[in-house]
């Protein structure tokens, strides 16, 4: 149901975030999910399309392509043939060269209003990137000296969830930043690194199977799902 937060697996895992790419209109899995999951996408998060994909013909799109609307950005080990099935569905897929930085998923956190980039990614590269995500305000650091900042937090227009071992004034610190409100928590039975186990959009958030009632429960706070 749209502005719930439900729990579910991929690929028999509940490392969710790994595999899965989420915005406000489309859902990308790998090839093979689960037939409950792609339910799940379109009823919880309201996305239009559940596309099957493979990203360097590997499964793990949630760590290498971020996206905003029906943009994704892929690092440019992503195969041609991959490239040209999603143009061909309708998404305006953008290839970036990204040197050591492939893994996009984990090297950049973003929402419509900002972007936090790992330190060591070329300003040039995390400049283009913001340009092509639409996003005017961007930054290199790290979050609690995790330097894969997209793997260290979620966070959406309405809200943001981050890695446990954020102090008070680096909290308050991202929630400037993002112009959104953050708050600490963990997924999965206590993992600190948030997009492991979750992908949210603005309508809703879907957790790995593993993650706990008191955790949710952050989660749908932090997030404001179902405000």
């Amino acid at each position: 149901m749209r502005g719930t937060v439900d729990k579910a697996r991929v690929l028999g895992s509940p490392h969710i975030g790994t595999y899965v790419v989420a915005t406000d209109e489309l859902v990308l899995a790998p090839k093979g999910v689960e037939e409950e999951f792609k339910k799940k996408s379109k009823e919880v998060l309201s996305v239009a399309d559940v596309i099957e994909t493979t990203i360097a013909g590997t499964s793990l799109i949630g760590i290498f392509a971020i996206a905003r609307g029906r943009t994704v950005v892929v690092p440019d080990i992503a195969r041609e043939e991959e490239v040209d099935l999603l143009r061909s569905l309708g998404v305006r897929v953008e290839v970036v060269e990204a040197s050591n930085f492939n893994a996009l998923g984990n090297v950049v956190l973003h929402n419509s209003k900002a972007m936090l980039a790992h330190p060591e990614l070329s300003k040039e590269t995390a400049a283009r990137i913001a340009s092509l995500l639409g996003v005017n305000r961007h930054s290199l650091g790290t979050i609690a000296s995790i330097p894969t900042v997209g793997s260290a937090a979620v966070v959406t227009d309405r809200g943001g969830l981050v890695h446990p071992s954020v102090a008070d004034e680096e909290l308050r610190n991202l929630s400037e930043f993002f112009g959104v409100e953050f708050s600490l928590g963990t997924v999965n039975f206590g993992i600190g690194f948030i997009r492991s186990g979750l992908v949210a959009n603005n309508y809703g958030a879907i957790v790995g199977e593993l993650t706990t009632g008191p955790e949710i429960i952050r989660i749908t706070k932090a997030l404001k799902v179902g405000e």
